[in-house]
């Protein structure tokens, strides 16, 4: 269960906004302050695990985010802090039309890549509206409130909160709470950095309702992360089922990822290997996947320099269904 959500809602993803605002070089650490945070980090003292949700990202990050039918992005920077795109997608996964799109990074520079408070969303000319908040509140407590708003209806709201210490990560999230009918989610991560190498963590998640079966329901889970050279193996462990990730780094250029998931409830298990290669003299990202399921898909993502156009081709196809996906998007800036 290593990165739950609430039931019965969908966190509402952020609009696809790059955020490549520059970062003032004078605000960087102290040679002497980086030496340090070096030194204790290769000793295992002051090395933070991130949060659960980022327990499989690097091999969640291999994998190509397929779609279909076309996509049209522009995306515009008015400022040092502002951000506005505009997309048209073509699609039969999604109501096809617009969304405006809009990204505010605040001036709270933390580190030389991040600065708070971070606001961002899109609506559609129907009112949709999906928005993300996210602010560091103390150097080591940052909140996140998710909500969406679907045909003039609250449809999900979550609130994140994590604290972050020299070596190990707390978070609670709420979702969809409802105090006049007695109903929401919660859920609550811990994870550790025992070693240099090994983070241990734990996950409960606990939903109640009227929807649910016997009023309440609630699912421990524990998870691990072992981190080598060039290499992460990282697994989460509970009553729902099993959760293994494996991420390795081939060369510069090329990455592999396997995924394998196991529903104790559907008693069914699907497993997934992909790979990304990158190829910097033609400015070209190729991403590839298969699982046992028999889907096949590839993402093919070309920079047109010097102008900053970017060309993305899509297409997934599983034989045993029949059913074949075609998608080709251009993002602008």
């Amino acid at each position: 269960m290593g990165n739950v959500q609430a039931s019965g809602m969908a966190a509402p993803p952020p609009p696809n906004v790059p955020l490549s605002f520059p970062k003032p070089s004078t605000l960087s650490p102290a040679p002497a302050e980086e030496t340090k945070k070096e030194e204790s980090s290769e000793a295992g003292t002051d090395s933070n695990p991130g949060t659960m949700e980022e327990l499989h990202k690097k091999c969640k990050d291999v994998f190509p985010a397929v779609f279909d039918g076309g996509k049209f992005m522009v995306n515009k920077g008015l400022s040092n802090h502002f951000q506005v795109s505009h997309t048209i997608n073509f699609s039969t996964m999604q109501p096809p039309g617009y969304r405006f799109g809009a990204t505010y990074v605040g001036t709270n520079q933390v580190s030389p890549t991040e600065a708070y408070p971070v606001m961002l969303g899109d609506i559609d000319p129907s009112g949709n509206l999906n928005a993300n908040i996210i602010h560091q509140i103390t150097p080591g407590v940052r909140t996140k409130f998710v909500a969406q708003i679907q045909q003039s209806k609250w449809q999900a709201t979550q609130l994140t909160t994590d604290w972050r210490g020299a070596n190990a990560t707390g978070s609670l999230t709420l979702g969809n709470i409802d105090l006049i009918n007695s109903s929401g989610v919660a859920v609550a991560h811990y994870l550790q950095q025992v070693s240099k190498k090994v983070a241990l963590g734990t996950e409960l998640a606990y939903q109640y309702g009227a929807q649910v079966p016997g009023g309440q329901i609630a699912v421990h889970s524990l998870a691990f992360r072992y981190t080598g050279d060039d290499f992460t193996f990282s697994g989460t462990l509970g009553g729902t089922g099993i959760h293994l990730c494996h991420y390795q780094k081939a060369t510069e250029q090329l990455q592999f990822g396997v995924e394998l998931e196991t529903s104790i409830r559907m008693q069914e298990s699907v497993a997934s290997m992909a790979y990304q290669l990158e190829i910097p003299k033609a400015n070209l990202v190729f991403r590839g996947m298969m699982d046992t399921n028999w889907t096949v898909g590839a993402v093919m993502e070309k920079k047109l320099m010097p102008l900053p156009f970017t060309l993305a081709l899509s297409a997934m196809i599983n034989h045993p269904k029949n059913q074949f996906k075609l998608g080709c998007g251009f993002i602008v800036g």
